[in-house]
């Protein structure tokens, strides 16, 4: 009797050493969003029928070409921007939008217009900080020109660097997650 209770004692210390000794789950870090499709709507708000710029890769960096299409936008206009990301590589599609409205103090989107495009973007939703996002924007056009509007989503961003809650990316650093450039038309 004695030796089996010796022997449950030994097998009970070698269980908890063993126990103690298992490593802990491992970290996973956030993965960066996977995103084929990026839909840029723009209503007049005088009403109207909406124009869209749109960014469709289907397979990714590297294998076919993108498919970028865009519709001419009106001169002298105020548009409500909604930028829509999709990673359709998933079936159903999966709204990448939803992820980065979840972890909205982690993305920031940048618009870029070249100086021939009469346009300006001007954030339109903050993240609980009070620093943009630009999900929703306002995009305001001038006179008839026609250049390239860039439009970048950057994850982790530093919101509080100089000029970035102001749209200026040259201080923001993070990761871009994508970089679309549109050529467009104001006619």
């Amino acid at each position: 009797m004695k030796n089996k209770l010796y022997f449950i004692v030994i097998m009970a210390v070698i269980l908890s050493v063993l126990n103690s000794c298992k490593k802990d789950d491992p970290v996973i870090p956030n993965e960066e969003e996977v995103i084929t499709t990026l839909i840029y709507t723009l209503t007049p708000s005088q009403g109207g029928t909406p124009k869209v710029l749109k960014f469709q890769d289907l397979d990714g960096d590297g294998g076919n070409a993108p498919v970028i299409s865009t519709d001419t936008l009106d001169a002298n206009t105020i548009y409500t921007g909604q930028l829509e990301l999709l990673n359709e590589q998933e079936t159903p599609a999966d709204t990448t939008t939803n992820e980065i409205r979840d972890e909205n103090q982690e993305h920031q989107f940048f618009f870029d217009e070249s100086t021939n495009l009469n346009i300006t973007v001007n954030y339109n939703d903050t993240d609980p900080d009070g620093n943009p996002v630009g999900i929703e924007n306002i995009l305001t056009t001038g006179e008839a020109s026609s250049g390239t509007l860039t439009i970048i989503l950057r994850h982790q961003p530093d919101k509080f660097a100089t000029g970035v809650s102001q749209g200026d990316i040259t201080n923001a650093g993070g990761e871009t997650d994508i970089q679309v450039e549109f050529d467009v038309i104001i006619q």
